[in-house]
């Protein structure tokens, strides 16, 4: 008896389904990815040129930010540096008249962070006589 031998097939696995799919993901990545673009920069801060302001006896509301971030209204430190605090402390001694000029003191070393939310509280509570004090430049001359 002869046997004729069955042919074998070669096993194999199509692989363009799979880079469809590949594709597919990547495409998908690409599109719902935000980038964010983050600059270093080197500023020193603060210096202007600028006439001071006439010294007055108007009632003001002082706000000094040292190197750690801590808070002093007219020269009374608070308890702590957060936002509800200095807001407190703010509407205490403005006893509600956001007429008064609201001055920002911050060391050149203070972080960003707070200097920002100084001037935010006093937005939220309607100042809008806001001043942030700098340093005379340095004449080059």
């Amino acid at each position: 008896m002869k046997f004729t031998r069955q042919r074998s097939q070669e096993v194999g696995v199509d692989l363009t389904p799979l880079i469809d799919v590949v594709f597919l993901l990547l495409i998908f990545f690409m599109v719902s990815t935000t980038f964010t673009r983050e600059s270093h920069l080197q500023v020193e801060l603060p210096e202007a040129s600028g006439e001071p302001s006439s010294a007055s006896e108007v009632k003001q509301i002082d706000v000094v930010i040292n190197a750690e971030g801590q808070y002093i209204l007219n020269d009374k430190a608070l308890v702590n540096n957060r936002r509800e605090t200095l807001e407190r402390g703010v509407n205490e001694l403005s006893e509600g008249d956001t007429a008064l000029p609201f001055v920002i003191t911050a060391d050149a070393r203070t972080p960003h962070e707070y200097v920002v939310r100084a001037m935010d509280v006093a937005g939220r509570l309607g100042f809008a006589r806001l001043s942030i004090t700098t340093e005379r430049e340095a004449d080059n001359q």
